[in-house]
C-alpha cells in the first residue's frame, strides 16, 4: 500500500527530527526588474498593478550539504546605472550574491550542490562561480541551454557549467536522499525548468516556483506568460503544482512576487 505524498511528507518530517536537524532555507536579495506593463506574462493593465519583480538567490542548509538554488541577475548588473530612458524594462542589483555570501562566511567552495529553476538570465547569474560543487539539472533544460534561438538567455552567464559536476536527472528529484529538499520538475516556461520543495520544520513546507508563475494574477488567472515554451506544458505544471501544494500542505513562494519578498527575512537570518 503506497502512503498519500501528504503523509509520506510528514513521515519524513518526523523520521528527519531524529535522524539529524531539518533543514534551513536563507533568502537572499540578487536584484530587481522595473517594468511598464505585464504585457509580456499575459497580464493586462487592469488586471494587476505589479510593475516591478523581486530577483532572489537562495540556499538550503542541510545536514549534508548546502544547496544553492536560483542565481539572479548577472554580476554585470551589480552598481549599474538604469538607462537615461525610462521606458522598457530596467534592472538593479545593489551586491553581488557571491559577496553576501561571504558575509556569511561562505565560499563557492563550500556549496556542495547547485541548482537552477531555468538557465534565464535573471536566474543563472551566478552559475559560472559555482562550478566546484555538484550541479543538478534536468535534461531538457541542458539539452537546450546553447540553443542560440531561445529568448532571455545568455549562456555566457553558465557556459562554465560544461566543465562542472553536473548532474543530468529527469524528473522530480530527492536532493539529499531524506525527502526534506526535493526538485520538482515543471516544465513548459522552458523546456526544463523545475521547482524546489523544502521542508521546514517549524516554517512548514515550503515551495519555490521559480517562474512556473511570474505574478500572483498569473496563478489566480492560470495565465501563460507569451514567451513560454509550451503553453501546454505550463498549464499541466500548474495542475502538478496545485496537487503538490494540496497533499503536502505547502506554502507557495512566488519567487518574483516583490510584496511577498517585502515580507520575507533576510539573510543571514533564515526560516526552519
Amino acid at each position: 500500500m503506497r502512503l498519500p505524498l501528504k503523509y509520506l511528507a510528514l513521515l519524513l518530517m518526523c523520521i528527519s527530527l531524529h535522524v539529524g536537524a531539518a533543514p534551513k532555507l536563507y533568502v537572499f536579495d540578487c536584484g530587481r526588474v522595473l517594468l511598464d506593463d505585464l504585457a509580456m506574462f499575459n497580464i493586462k493593465p487592469e488586471e494587476s498593478d505589479v510593475r516591478e519583480l523581486f530577483v532572489p538567490c537562495y540556499i538550503v542548509r542541510h545536514d549534508d550539504g548546502i544547496l544553492f538554488w536560483d542565481g539572479g541577475l548577472p554580476r554585470a548588473v551589480v552598481g549599474s546605472e538604469p538607462p537615461a530612458s525610462d521606458s522598457g524594462p530596467t534592472m538593479q542589483y545593489e551586491r553581488w550574491i557571491i559577496d553576501q555570501m561571504a558575509d556569511m562566511g561562505l565560499s563557492p567552495a563550500d556549496i556542495t550542490h547547485a541548482a537552477y529553476s531555468h538557465l534565464h538570465f535573471d536566474h543563472s547569474g551566478a552559475a559560472n562561480a559555482l562550478v566546484e560543487n555538484t550541479v543538478l539539472m534536468q535534461k531538457a533544460e541542458w539539452e537546450s541551454a546553447f540553443d542560440e534561438d531561445l529568448e532571455f538567455v545568455d549562456s555566457g552567464s553558465y557556459a562554465g557549467l560544461q566543465q562542472a559536476k553536473l548532474q543530468l536527472i529527469d524528473g522530480d528529484h530527492d536532493v539529499f536522499g531524506d525527502g526534506s529538499v526535493q526538485l520538482i520538475y515543471t516544465p513548459g516556461h522552458t523546456p526544463g525548468h523545475q521547482s524546489l520543495l523544502v521542508m521546514l520544520e517549524k516554517t512548514g513546507p515550503v515551495v519555490l516556483s521559480g517562474d512556473l508563475y511570474h505574478t500572483r494574477a498569473n496563478r489566480t488567472l492560470r495565465r501563460v506568460p507569451t514567451f513560454n515554451y509550451s503553453a501546454e506544458q505550463t498549464l499541466e505544471s500548474m495542475d502538478k503544482m496545485d496537487r503538490l501544494l494540496a497533499e503536502t500542505g505547502a506554502t507557495l513562494w512566488i519567487e518574483h512576487d516583490k510584496a511577498l519578498a517585502d515580507t520575507l527575512k533576510k539573510a543571514p537570518a533564515y526560516y526552519d
